[in-house]
């Protein structure tokens, strides 16, 4: 059953109409939406209630370089399933590695304040809507670790920053991406969880990559009794702050939201020997990497 209800929601998502991931060359006022990245906001789990880390386990707050999301719906009510809302967009999909996946060369992604997706609010369907569900695709960031090894015959020992490129989607096909200054060349598909972090020690950069066990990364959706999202997916859900977003088609002004993203202790590992510091070269292994929540915030 819930690989039939799995499937069946991948096939309504490929069968929505897709858009641009920004319209703003066409006139007229605009709904704009701009990414903002919170450490301090409220760490949630799957079921949108606050949750600690797990024994055994240790997370931080990783400083965002950029984001890019791949599906986009308003949905008016908490019994709106996914799919019968608004779709506003959805990323190019190809199935160039077997399965269908998003397209990492056709995805756009963007820092802090930037808009992530705008269209015509005339193009908006009328309605009053509740509820945003937004499907968080890549991630850039830093991250802290710790070393204490030995590396062409020199000593190293310390805490030091690297950047970590993660892939929440779905499915993400990949030909090469950069994690910071070094590319990583795939040519294939890769699943929900599956990362890459880059450090320079010794005077040489340097790139791991791992995958996150499957079912582990967090998406929260404070509705998954009433309108639920497929295994595996990033659909993250929220309700729109302060009030519901109403769109009338007759808009004077541009309407602006931003998606404010807990990224509170969202980069968590196992942490081996209790120290609360990740030693990648350890082999400390990368469990989760999912956005901690999200408020839609409707600010002008």
């Amino acid at each position: 059953m819930k690989n039939l209800f799995l499937s069946s929601c991948i096939l309504l998502l490929l069968s929505a109409c897709s858009k641009s991931s920004s319209n703003s060359s066409n006139s007229g006022p605009q709904l704009v939406f701009k990414f903002h990245f919170d450490s301090t906001q409220v760490r949630l789990g799957n079921t949108g209630q606050p949750v600690a880390i797990p024994a055994g386990n240790a997370g931080q707050h990783p400083i965002f370089r950029k984001m890019s999301s791949h599906y986009l719906e308003l949905a008016p009510t908490a019994t709106t399933m996914l799919g019968k809302g608004a779709i506003l967009y959805r990323a190019p999909e190809t199935t160039a590695g077997g399965e269908s996946a998003i397209d990492f060369n056709k995805s756009t992604a963007v820092g802090e304040g930037e808009t992530f997706f705008s269209m015509p609010l005339n193009q908006v369907p009328a309605g009053s809507y509740e509820w945003l569900r937004l499907s968080l695709a890549f991630q850039q960031y830093d991250v802290s670790f710790h070393v204490d090894t030995v590396i062409s015959g020199f000593p190293i020992k310390g805490d030091y920053t690297g950047t970590v490129a993660s892939f929440i989607g779905f499915n993400t096909y990949l030909q090469d991406y950069l994690v910071k200054t070094k590319t990583v060349t795939v040519n294939g598909n890769r699943k929900q969880g599956y990362w890459a972090f880059e450090s320079a020690l010794a005077g040489q950069a340097n790139v791991v990559s791992g995958q996150a066990p499957a079912g582990a990364t967090t998406v929260v959706n404070p509705l998954f009794a009433t309108s639920p999202v497929p295994a595996g997916s990033c659909v993250v859900t929220a309700a729109f702050a302060p009030g519901k977003l109403v769109i009338t088609g007759q808009e004077q002004k541009d309407i602006v939201v931003t998606v404010s993203l807990s990224v509170n202790k969202s980069f968590e590992w196992v942490d081996d020997n209790q120290d609360g510091k990740w030693e990648p070269l350890s082999g400390e292994k990368v469990v989760d990497m999912g956005i901690r929540g999200m408020i839609p915030r409707i600010v002008n």
